[in-house]
């Protein structure tokens, strides 16, 4: 009786096709950050996902996953010049987005760099269409100064 079989059985290779599943989320009006009540799907669950990663700090809640938030409060106060800012937002935007299968490339995108804010704005390529965000304040200073230049 040797280490290995006199025989080798034939393997079957199952190949499982991954089923797709609809995202679903509460729906929020993003003007208020308030809860509607309503369950949306597909396209306005990925953008209200987006919106709730988009205002989320990463590392920060244990309920959540270090793939989920953003690190945008990084760049608050730092003094950095406005060509790193842009490139480092995109790399930012893309790194919290992209995590969700669902969505494909980010385009279209564009910094804004206000007094006290940073909003972007940008195009989210998912399975179900584009979707698009317009001046998304993503990083403010906690308390703001007397007209200094936070970001």
């Amino acid at each position: 009786m040797g280490l290995f079989p006199s025989y080798i059985e034939n393997e079957v290779i199952v190949t499982e096709k991954k089923k797709q599943i609809v995202p679903k989320e509460y729906e929020i009006d993003f003007n208020t950050g308030q809860l509607t009540g309503r369950i949306v799907e597909g396209k306005e669950a990925i953008a209200v996902w987006i919106w709730l990663v988009l205002q989320t700090s990463r590392y920060r809640y244990y309920i959540y996953s270090w793939d989920y938030g953003n690190e945008f409060e990084d760049l608050i106060g730092q003094g950095y010049g406005k060509e790193y800012v842009e490139a480092v937002t995109r790399k930012m935007t893309e790194d919290c987005l992209l995590v969700n299968e669902d969505i494909q490339s980010i385009s279209d995108f564009r910094v804004n760099i206000g007094l006290n804010t940073l909003s972007i704005s940008f195009t989210a390529n998912t399975i179900y269409g584009g979707i698009e965000f317009k001046d998304q304040a993503i990083a403010k200073p906690a308390a703001v100064g007397g007209g200094e230049n936070a970001i």
